[in-house]
């Protein structure tokens, strides 16, 4: 039996990686004809009441299907307040702050100019949301079988984090193209209106690599963020069950898991905004100025540049993950996808720290 010091450090550090390695147990275990091994979420088989197997190609498809909905509907709906924050981010001597970009934008270019760039938007994040949501899920269980049951449920803050940067390289290349185009339309009066006039315009001026010239500080901007986001989200998950809710999740409604959703949804938000603001700020003046590079433009920016327009930013992207996650288990609850209880500890595990006979 382990020292009870340690015993109490598995229970009361759920952050932290292991600080100690497990001895194999002597006993043999048995394994039950047909039995799968359990995952860090859930079974590999369906249980009764979804629409397919946990890990199946089915779920992955569906799952890719509501990070298109999550991802694509929520920024086209704040494409106004992205609009001003790109131009406060750009152009701060002008805008100044929120309240003063949104009446230069009405006053120059009516009602209708705060909607410059959905299109872009729409198509850009549908993608990206596909790859983000989607990926994940395969590379959750593709990294979980690779470290095996124990090493999974003590390292999942780390498996969550892996998971989701993989996932998020992905996403971006999905990304970036259309975030080019956003960016250039929003930033720069009089040189589009539309995704038909700006994506041509581009390539005649820089070729392919205008599209793509943004993907570095993206993946600098996004995978922190959707490191963030995911890990922030599935640790938030579980001590909102364990301290929080008053009674566990299998006793709770749909509505009421729906709710513990968005909650934690926002507050990984808010997170997610800080650690990735700078990046961004990079990325909307890069796409803005032709011949400009990374560097260049964050020696341009300097420290306090770079946080220009976080505000916006915090309020968009606390209120777009916390509504991407409701609607993505929303999309789960309807399709009737496997929908995992937050992780517990393995039997095997509990015996090999002594916390059951």
């Amino acid at each position: 039996m382990y020292p009870t010091s340690l015993t109490q450090l598995a229970r009361g550090n759920p952050f932290s990686a292991p600080l100690f390695s497990l001895q194999k147990a002597e006993e043999p275990q048995q394994k039950l004809q047909g039995q799968s091994p359990r995952r860090l979420a859930a079974a590999a088989t369906a249980d009764e009441g979804d629409s397919c197997e946990f890990g199946s190609q089915k779920y992955f498809v569906l799952c890719g299907f509501g990070g298109i909905l999550s991802c694509g509907t929520t920024h086209t709906a704040v494409v106004p307040l992205d609009l001003v924050k790109c131009r406060l981010q750009v152009s701060p001597e002008k805008y100044q702050s929120i309240g003063k970009g949104f009446s230069i934008t009405l006053r120059e270019d009516g009602v209708r100019g705060l909607a410059k760039g959905w299109a872009p938007t729409f198509i850009g994040y549908s993608m990206q949301g596909l790859c983000k949501f989607g990926f994940y899920e395969v590379f959750k269980i593709f990294y979980s079988d690779l470290m095996g049951e124990e090493n999974t449920y003590l390292w999942r803050t780390s498996l969550y984090l892996a998971a989701s940067a993989s996932a998020e390289f992905f996403a971006d290349i999905a990304l970036a193209p259309m975030e080019a185009c956003k960016v250039r339309i929003q930033t720069q009066p009089g040189y589009a209106n539309t995704l038909r006039q700006c994506a041509p315009k581009m390539f005649a001026e820089e070729g392919i690599w205008a599209f793509y010239k943004g993907v570095v500080p993206l993946w600098m901007r996004q995978i922190p963020y959707t490191m963030m986001k995911f890990a922030c989200f599935e640790r938030t998950v579980e001590l909102l069950y364990k301290y929080a809710v008053p009674k566990p999740r299998s006793e709770c409604s749909k509505s009421e898991q729906l709710v513990v959703t968005f909650v934690a949804g926002y507050i990984a938000g808010v997170f997610c905004a800080i650690v990735s603001h700078p990046a961004d700020s990079v990325v909307s003046v890069l796409n803005k100025e032709s011949g400009s590079t990374a560097i260049g433009v964050l020696k341009k920016l300097g420290p306090k540049g770079v946080w220009k327009g976080l505000v916006a930013r915090i309020i968009m992207i606390g209120t777009l993950t916390a509504l991407q996650w409701f609607i993505y288990d929303s999309v789960k609850v309807y399709f009737r996808l496997p929908r995992p209880p937050p992780p517990e500890m393995p039997e095997s595990l509990k015996k090999k720290l002594g916390l059951t006979e």
